[in-house]
């Protein structure tokens, strides 16, 4: 079910909610000890912040960008089959990343968009931003009057990648983006679907490629996830967005500047059996006749 909850509520709650210590090792249902550098977790529901860290420090996102590319491209409501060729505009020189779609290649802009939330493919994205009306520099002006727009104070966008160190935003003003971007049916299709097959051109005949989610998190049928999100390059350190339901409770969270493969994931592993435990201790004091402590009021 989506959460009707308004963004400008979540602005309110946000700004008032304390943070938790950082440093803190859950005990007893205390909060976890998590190693992102800039976090926050958020009950979508009530609006109000159940964990905080840094919440407003301005940092890199890398490709969590491209969650507002496509928030952009689905406002401006572009249509989806129209065939959009990857150029040698496309290409990356700001950190010289490959690709799987080489230059020439042709997929709808439902496919790319797709691609770009999926298996955060970089040329995807930019080619996304090249074929909006009045092409990149207006994509990037669109990008940034939304994040107005969303109340996002904190947050510039200068490419429709991530790539460029520039995109920046805190883990309080993503909030919003995850809001807004889950009010997208296709966003929140997209962003956890396992892997997608596309066409492409080979040297002699057409050929089939797959492409993987690059969050691991949705393949886990321990996860109930509604939207996903990743990001890495070296300046932002590797970062997730996610909407997920946790001991049914909805939740949002964002953990940026993680250092090391796993650390975003074991984060987000933590956030979750720490919310189960509260939820169970809330429900057993419940059953007890004692006042619960929900996670709203920590």
């Amino acid at each position: 079910m989506k959460s009707r909850l308004p963004i400008a509520l979540l602005t309110v709650a946000l700004c008032a909610a304390p943070a938790f210590a950082a440093g803190q090792r859950g005990t007893n249902g205390g909060p976890p000890r998590l190693e992102s550098s800039s976090v926050i977790v958020v009950d979508q529901q009530e609006g109000t912040a159940l964990y905080g860290k840094n919440t407003g420090a301005v940092t890199p996102i890398a490709s969590i960008t491209k969650l507002m590319t496509a928030v952009v491209v689905l406002d401006a409501q572009l249509p989806l089959d129209e065939p959009l060729a990857v150029s040698n505009d496309d290409l990356d020189f700001v950190k010289g990343t490959h690709s799987r779609l080489s230059v020439g290649t042709v997929l709808t802009r439902g496919e790319m968009l797709k691609l770009a939330l999926m298996a955060s493919e970089n040329r995807a994205a930019s080619t996304l931003g090249r074929h909006y009306p009045g092409g990149i520099g207006a994509f990037v002006e669109a990008m940034n009057r939304k994040a107005r727009d969303l109340g996002m104070r904190d947050t510039h966008f200068v490419d429709s990648t991530g790539l460029n160190p520039l995109n920046v935003s805190t883990a309080q003003d993503l909030v919003k983006l995850v809001q807004a971007g889950y009010t997208h049916d296709l966003i929140r299709a997209f962003t956890t679907s396992e892997s997608h097959m596309v066409e492409v051109e080979g040297r002699i005949r057409p050929r089939l490629v797959a492409f993987n989610n690059s969050n691991r998190l949705v393949r886990s049928s321990d996860w109930d996830i509604g939207l996903s999100k990743t990001g890495y390059i070296s300046e932002a350190g590797r970062c997730l967005v996610m909407q997920a339901r946790i001991a049914t409770k909805p939740v949002i969270i964002v953990l940026l500047d993680s250092w090391g493969k796993v650390a975003r994931i074991a984060d987000a592993n933590r956030i979750k059996h720490w919310i189960e435990g509260e939820v169970r201790r809330a429900d057993a004091k419940a059953l007890s006749g004692a006042r619960p402590k929900t996670l709203s009021a920590l």
